[in-house]
């Protein structure tokens, strides 16, 4: 079996598109379109069927997924033992966190770790959808929720606390809200399809204070973090927002203060294969400092 056709077929499975399994390896969907059905020819069997969603694995698809799944784990952790990992600060080490977090409070700090340790090679990807660790994807995360695998590792890193913001523009010519029940004659933009569940319950904002199931209407949808900021900043409205991505952002007000939604647990999470790498320790300290003298 062709090593290389093996990768790339596992890559595809995990993304379920030709598309997005392009971008991570960095070759022509015809090139992945061929090799897939190189090995299918190989085999002789159908491993993949087509969908107007998307990739869908056959039965076949899906043993050969397990057992690749199984081996390029393996490797990577043999590959990560031998590399010298243990004692020396050099090397490769890849971070993925979600696009939010990763853009504006993780990115400005990265400068001062990689100034500390130069001889590191810092990656980040940012992800609203979690990578798969134990095939290093990533060597490192910092999730949204406490992981369920048993073979990571992880550390609880701070929890999110979420409020209310608008930008001093909407709220100069909508006026500031002095209660909840204000909150009524105001617009507002929340979370639209795609959105990443594990963050925070999207719709709390639009539920304070109603009783009976109801809620008020959203003026506005964006399925991104980052994009809602950029919708309050321009005063459509007032949104729910995580403290860490509003803080500190010119021209932006936190309405009623006291209230909060449900905070957000987020975890320091790597594979057990990299507990005694230095890399990751090194981060690891680093990191967690940082996010001890900074408040949320």
């Amino acid at each position: 079996m062709d090593w290389d056709k093996l990768k790339i077929f596992h890559t595809v499975a995990e993304a379920s598109s030709f598309t997005k399994a392009s971008t991570i390896l960095n070759l022509s969907q015809s090139a992945i379109s061929r090799q897939i059905q190189g090995l299918e020819n190989d085999l002789k069997v159908q491993l993949f069927e087509r969908h107007a969603r998307g990739l869908v694995l056959t039965e076949n698809g899906e043993y050969l997924f397990k057992s690749a799944h199984e081996v390029i784990s393996k490797l990577n952790d043999v590959e990560s033992n031998l590399s010298g990992v243990k004692d020396k600060l050099d090397g490769k080490l890849t971070v993925t966190t979600v696009v939010s977090f990763g853009t504006t409070w993780l990115t400005p700090r990265i400068k001062e770790f990689m100034n500390l340790n130069p001889d590191i090679e810092i990656e980040l990807i940012f992800d609203d959808k979690e990578l798969d660790l134990s095939t290093r994807q990533a060597d490192v995360g910092i999730w949204m929720r406490r992981p369920k695998q048993l073979n990571y590792i992880q550390k609880k890193f701070v929890d999110f606390n979420y409020h209310i913001y608008g930008s001093n523009q909407y709220l100069e010519k909508n006026g500031y809200p002095k209660t909840v029940k204000d909150l009524n004659n105001h617009k507002f933009i929340t979370y639209g399809r795609g959105a990443p569940s594990p963050v925070y319950n999207p719709d709390w904002v639009l539920k304070l204070g109603i009783k009976d199931g109801k809620k008020r209407k959203s003026i506005m949808k964006v399925n991104s973090v980052y994009g809602l900021l950029l919708a309050v900043q321009s005063g459509v409205g007032l949104a729910a927002l995580p403290d860490y991505i509003a803080y500190n952002v010119p021209n932006l007000t936190k309405v009623l203060p006291n209230e909060t939604g449900k905070p957000t647990e987020t975890h320091f999470v790597y594979p057990a294969s990299l507990k005694e790498n230095a890399r990751l320790t090194a981060f690891r300290n680093f990191i967690f400092s940082k996010v001890n003298e900074w408040k949320f």
